[in-house]
């Protein structure tokens, strides 16, 4: 443990959502592990996810604080108690949400005044643009945590601060984005639900205090690494004329089993049962499926999702975070369990997917591009099966199967928002599901060729964040800005 922060207080303060505390939880630790002072600010039902794991980085001698500030859903008219993304019912509801998020700046700045030690340091979620106001006022640096890589902050910004969307003759028309060294193409309704200024004029609001308020910020904090996207990180800094320290893929932080199977929820089946299923199987034989916290499909598009992987006659690992009364009535009716036993390992819940990903026995992960999920399977070397759902995982997608050129396209062209999953129906038929399933797991040369690219992108991975790797060394040179911008004495 390197005392380098020693007598630094971080403040980090997520975005109440699983894709968002995660990291940030792992942030936490790896500034504690240089002897800084960490407080995570959150929510009573959020703190409750991560308790074991920050109690055992306790144990383990880091300084690593939870405050917890009440969550004002009831006054927005939200359900008491809903305090996370995924308890809502649909992601239309994501504005009432947002507005009670606003009513926590006295809290937070009360929280702050009593802080003791003083904090040095405000990483916030990009979401929290004012955050930037209450660190001015109390004369320390703020950083923007971004969860996305460069590659996609980037195509947002160019997408959404050109014309090029008006220059195309309908939605599904696909447009080239300018300004890039590699062709991505995209239509409009892939992006559509990125956080878009074109959607209302309080969205477009919301969007140019974002962007307001990260160009006033004192740096960006990426999980990410450099080698993997060299020319997008360093266009993502010129084009914001800001700081970005890449200090990822912070999940390689865990690399114990209890630590893998901790992070973000408690897991819904026991660790032991998991190696032990795992352990049965042929090396790179395994589909591993799992598609978010925030993903849920249409019963229809879940029955084509388990024909399908039981069609592809492939051994797979099958995490269900979402399922309505009428999949639980088909499920059990077919005898879905029974039929794929031995083949399939189905977890109803809370997937320990590190540990999963890790695991020599996976051979392709049937993912939703979420940028952690995605980061994920880059550290594990494991080609991905992308299936995005909203939000900027159309654009992980190109970057994943265009650039990197490790990833099989499912061939979903519609965005998927949770709580209109009924309404959009079958985006993928189990036939679609089975073909890119062989595809992806096909011994031919151009599947070899994916795997040695994904073996060496892990390699990297792994390398960035040791000792001396660029990862590493931005960790220091982040800590050490902090440490210059303190008053002296």
């Amino acid at each position: 443990m390197s005392d380098l922060a020693k007598d630094l207080h971080f403040v980090l303060f997520p975005l109440m959502a699983q894709g968002h505390i995660i990291p940030m939880v792992d942030i936490a630790r790896l500034l504690a592990q240089r002897s800084a002072i960490v407080t995570i600010i959150t929510t009573p039902a959020n703190a409750i996810r991560f308790k074991a794991i920050v109690t055992r980085s306790i144990h383990a001698g880091l300084d690593i604080r939870v405050a917890e500030l009440y969550f004002p859903s009831e006054e927005v008219g939200l359900p008491k108690g809903c305090e996370n993304f995924d308890m809502l019912s649909t992601l239309n509801l994501s504005g009432y949400f947002f507005a009670a998020i606003s009513m926590l700046q006295e809290p937070l700045e009360s929280l702050l005044t009593d802080l003791k030690p003083p904090a040095n340091c405000i990483i916030s979620d990009k979401c929290f643009p004012w955050t930037t106001n209450i660190a001015h006022k109390f004369h320390i640096p703020k950083l923007v945590f971004h969860g996305p890589c460069c590659f996609s902050i980037l195509l947002s910004n160019i997408i959404f601060d050109s014309n090029i969307l008006d220059e195309v003759a309908s939605n599904s028309e696909k447009f080239v984005v300018p300004g890039l060294p590699d062709n991505i193409e995209l239509t409009e309704t892939t992006v559509s639900t990125m956080i878009n200024p074109r959607i209302s004029p309080l969205m477009k609001e919301f969007y140019e205090q974002l962007v307001q308020s990260e160009k006033e910020a004192d740096g960006v904090v990426a999980n990410t690494f450099e080698e993997l996207e060299p020319w997008y990180v360093k266009e993502y800094a010129r084009v914001m004329g800001t700081k970005v320290w890449c200090i990822g893929p912070v999940s390689l932080y865990n690399k114990d089993t209890l630590d893998k199977v901790e992070r973000g929820k408690k897991a819904s089946i026991n660790e032991h049962d998991c190696l032990s299923w795992l352990g049965m199987q042929k090396p790179c034989s395994v589909v591993y499926v799992c598609l978010g916290s925030l993903s849920r499909l249409a019963t229809s598009q879940m029955i084509e999702l388990g024909l399908g992987l039981e069609e592809s006659n492939r051994p797979f690992i099958w995490c269900i975070r979402y399922k309505t009364e009428e999949f639980d009535k088909w499920f059990l009716e077919e005898g879905y369990e029974e039929r794929v036993e031995g083949k399939g390992l189905i977890i109803m819940g809370w997937a320990p997917q590190v540990l999963i990903l890790s695991h020599q026995a996976i051979g392709g992960f049937l993912t939703h591009c979420g940028w952690n999920s995605t980061l994920e399977g880059i550290c594990a070397g494991v080609q991905l099966l992308t299936w995005p759902m909203f939000a900027e995982q159309f654009v992980n997608e190109e970057m994943v199967v265009k650039i990197l050129k490790i990833g099989v396209k499912v061939g979903v062209e519609l965005p998927i928002v949770f709580g209109e999953e009924e309404k959009v129906g079958v985006v993928a038929k189990k036939e679609d599901i089975t073909r890119a399933i062989e595809i992806l797991m096909n011994e031919d040369e151009e599947g070899e060729d994916r795997r040695k690219r994904a073996r060496k992108l892990s390699t990297m991975a792994k390398k960035a964040m040791e000792e001396g790797g660029s990862s590493h060394l931005n960790m220091t040179l982040l800590v050490q800005a902090i440490i210059a911008a303190k008053p002296k004495d």
